[in-house]
């Protein structure tokens, strides 16, 4: 391992100024933001949080984005942020900002895929961290990231590094496109079913388009398919709020940590085990389901079905409230969702066991694969330390 700044080995530039006046919610270039930093999963994301992302305004060539280039921010829009880095996923498209740094390597002292990693690991955020200027939302620079300090291995041992810190993210990824994909699926199947009433009848055409018999619900004050029941959430689910107190939650704990904010945290002590969905009554209005021992926050609703048949049913009702609740939560008022209101949720109890199966097996797909992205991102998190201060080598052919 040898000795370097940061600076000896890359180059790091920072984006143009651009114009608010050109922000737009279409047009032919994305501006890059903190946004489109998944800093929890160390990858670039789309940024949805803004519906103005793209520039309309004249940009010069060197600030639009290839395919595979480096990237960094320079400003910590949330904690942890600086450090982060992200790759761009296609050419011509994103615009740099000047909130945004690009890496550009010396190839022949760093490997791009090893300089990734790098950037992001604890060694370079600490110094990040410690030098950011101390505002509410803090800064650093692209002077402050050459001046880091690193120890980096001979350039074949960096490309052996990479690629295996790579597979794993590749496969990391690749599991969540597989979920992605399935739970779109799942939800397109429970609105045809559930929600349409167009599920397979006895000739395998769509149940209420093709004439399916209707009773009027006084629950939904609406029809049913005839022989199907509606119930509500309390009457099928245990609903309990997690622990006011929140103090003893830590970086370091054993169980996961429900709060309200997409971000789970960790905590040393568990009040819940088993499977149970998760619902944030206020802050991101997000669902979640877990399986095995974990806290929750005080306006974290744990939902626990008495019948297995009703879990992912139930998941997919309290997505739909969420939905339409987070669409009401906009404005100056800070709105919540009641014990009442999740207890009131409604489920079908009907006939056709063959839904309920169908939708739980990719389900429980989506779960096999969520267990395994927490071993592989854990593996990866662990090897990465250990890789980058060489206590750990990857031995070459």
């Amino acid at each position: 391992m040898k000795k370097y700044k940061l600076g000896e080995l890359l180059d790091v530039t920072r984006g143009a100024s651009l114009s608010g006046e050109h922000y737009s919610t279409e047009g032919k270039y994305i501006r890059l933001t903190c946004g489109h930093f998944d800093y929890n999963n160390n990858c670039f994301k789309e940024n949805k949080s803004k519906d103005n992302i793209y520039y309309t305004g004249p940009v010069r060539e060197e600030f639009i984005m290839s395919e595979g280039d480096i990237i960094t921010p320079l400003t910590e829009q949330a904690i942890g942020l600086l450090g982060s880095t992200a790759r761009i996923p296609k050419s011509n498209l994103y615009i740099q900002s000047q909130d945004i740094a690009k890496i550009t390597c010396n190839s022949e002292l760093l490997c791009d895929d090893y300089a990734y990693y790098l950037i992001s690991s604890a060694l370079v955020k600490h110094q990040l961290s410690a030098g950011a200027q101390q505002t509410k939302i803090r800064h650093t620079s692209p002077t402050a990231i050459k001046d880091c300090t690193v120890w980096i291995p001979r350039l074949s041992e960096q490309q052996r590094i990479a690629a295996v810190l790579s597979s794993l993210d590749r496969k990391i990824a690749l599991n969540r496109q597989i979920n992605d994909n399935l739970e779109a699926m799942a939800r397109q199947l429970y609105d045809y079913w559930f929600v349409q009433f167009d599920f397979p009848n006895e000739e395998g055409k769509p149940y209420k388009s093709s004439g399916g018999e209707m009773v009027w619900n006084e629950k939904l004050k609406r029809e049913i398919p005839k022989g199907w029941e509606y119930l509500l959430c309390k009457e099928i689910t245990t609903v309990t709020t997690g622990k006011e107190d929140a103090n003893f939650s830590s970086t370091n704990g054993k169980y996961p940590f429900f709060t309200c904010s997409k971000t789970t945290l960790y905590c040393d002590s568990y009040a819940f085990e088993g499977k149970a969905i998760l619902v944030a009554g206020n802050g991101d209005f997000n669902v979640k389901h877990y399986n095995g021992c974990f806290n929750a926050y005080q306006r974290t609703y744990v939902l626990i079905p008495k019948d297995e048949k009703y879990y992912s049913m139930l998941y997919y009702s309290a997505s739909a409230m969420i939905d339409s609740f987070r669409k009401g939560a906009s404005g100056s008022i800070v709105k919540f969702i009641t014990k009442s209101d999740i207890e009131n949720i409604g489920v079908f109890n009907c006939k056709h066991m063959v839904l309920y199966s169908t939708i739980n097996n990719i389900f429980n797909s989506i779960e096999i694969r969520r267990d395994e992205i927490a071993r592989l991102t854990k593996l990866r998190d662990e090897l990465l330390p250990l890789l980058m201060n060489g206590q750990v080598s990857v031995v070459g052919e």
